[in-house]
C-alpha cells in the first residue's frame, strides 16, 4: 500500500451543499433558509432563546460559587513515589520536592504545589519538602523513618 492509494470508504463523506446556485440545484434563491425573518439573515445565532419563554438558564436556581483563592495541588500517592524509587527514577538520598517529582516523571506539572496522600506503602526513608500532606501520609512517612517539611511549619520556624 502506498500513501497515494489511501482513500476514505465509499459513502463516508458527503459533498457539501452548494447553496444559492440556481433554482435547478434545489437549494437556490433562499438557500434552504425559508423566507425573510431573523434566521434567514447572516450573523444570527440565537442560542438559549426560547421564543420569549423564560430560558432554562434563568429558570434554574443559582448554586455555589467559584473560589478565586482556591489552590489546585498536584496529588501524589505514596505508592507512586515508592514505584519511582524502585524504578530508580527518584533518588532516596535527596529531598523529595515538586521539581524532583516532575523530573522523575511522577507528576506532569507543579500547579500550586504537591500534596502527598497515604495511598500505598512506603519502604524508603525519605525527606519530603512539599506543599501539603494528609495526616495518614505523614504518619506512614515518619513510620518509615522519613520526615515531612510543610510551608506552614517553615513559616512557624
Amino acid at each position: 500500500m502506498k500513501l497515494n492509494d489511501l482513500r476514505d470508504n465509499e459513502g463516508a463523506t458527503h459533498s457539501k451543499k452548494r447553496l444559492g446556485r440556481g433554482i435547478g440545484s434545489g437549494s437556490g434563491k433562499t438557500g434552504g433558509r425559508g423566507v425573510k425573518g431573523q434566521k434567514s439573515r447572516s450573523g444570527v445565532a440565537i442560542n438559549g432563546f426560547e421564543g420569549g419563554q423564560m430560558p432554562l438558564y434563568r429558570r434554574l436556581p443559582k448554586r455555589g460559587f467559584n473560589n478565586i483563592f482556591a489552590k489546585s495541588f498536584a496529588v501524589v500517592s505514596l505508592a507512586r513515589i515508592q514505584a519511582a524509587i524502585d524504578a530508580k527514577k527518584l533518588d532516596a538520598k535527596e529531598a523529595v520536592t515538586a521539581e524532583a517529582l516532575v523530573k522523575a516523571g511522577v507528576i506532569r506539572r507543579v500547579k500550586d504545589g504537591v500534596r502527598v496522600l497515604s495511598d500505598g506503602d512506603l519502604k524508603a526513608k525519605l525527606a519530603f519538602d512539599v506543599a501539603g500532606a494528609s495526616k495518614a501520609a505523614i504518619e506512614k512517612i515518619e513510620k518509615a523513618g522519613g520526615s515531612v517539611k510543610l510551608p506552614a511549619q517553615a513559616a512557624a520556624e
